[in-house]
């Protein structure tokens, strides 16, 4: 291996998948502002991941990509759902019924 060609700060880093939390153990010369503790007792550097082999559909064989808009717009569907039940409810109520008595 040629000198000079490697960076000085290559070292052990630890890689967070943060859609199921799985942590390897990796060497790496990546900036870290962030520490944890691995299994093995050490502290390393910490780099958080969006996606990694445990999580990505062309590894594991299966969809389990989080689809944000999707559960976005089922939320807003269902607290829809709720308002509108909510309202209905409190319209009932023998409070918010209007009586006019004629003297």
């Amino acid at each position: 291996m040629k000198k000079e060609t490697h960076p000085e700060n290559y070292r052990f880093v630890v890689f967070k998948d943060m859609s199921n939390g799985y942590e390897f153990l990796s060497r790496s010369c990546a900036d870290a502002k962030e520490t944890t503790k691995f299994e093995d007792g050490n502290e390393y550097p910490l780099i958080k991941l969006e996606i990694s082999y445990k999580s990505h559909p062309f590894y594991t064989g299966k969809l389990n990509l989080v689809d944000t808009a999707g559960r976005i717009d089922k939320f807003r569907t269902r607290y829809q759902r709720h308002n509108k039940a909510a309202d209905k409810a409190v319209e009932a109520t023998p409070e918010n019924t209007t009586e006019t008595s004629e003297d």
